[in-house]
């Protein structure tokens, strides 16, 4: 599989849509690891949310900001952020694609 490939078509998704589209990779809700790519438009929110378990956010394109409470992180193509065990938001800065990694306890 390519994720070069499908990080371009989930953006594309995105800008055709509500301004971010996703589809998982690997595993799922059944399993313990789930990978799920996602494209966000620039301006395009992941509005607050817990996270099932310990996990982690692979810039794969763009810029985006990671915020839980008073804390953010920025990360950009190639980086990547591990994700609080809290309440936390995405946002694009740019357009952007990142691959979440989940395991859900």
């Amino acid at each position: 599989m390519s994720l070069e490939a499908i990080a371009r078509e989930q953006l594309a998704e995105a800008r055709r849509g509500s301004g971010r589209a996703a589809t998982t990779v690997f595993g799922g809700h059944e399993q313990v690891l789930r990978q799920t790519v996602i494209g966000l438009v620039a301006d395009a929110d992941m509005q607050e949310h817990e996270s099932p378990g310990p996990a982690t956010l692979h810039v794969l394109s763009g810029r985006v900001r990671l915020t839980a409470g008073a804390d953010s992180w920025d990360g950009r193509t190639g980086d990547l952020i591990v994700i609080p065990p809290v309440r936390h938001s995405v946002s694009a800065l740019e357009d952007s694609v990142v691959l979440l990694t989940v395991a859900k306890v």
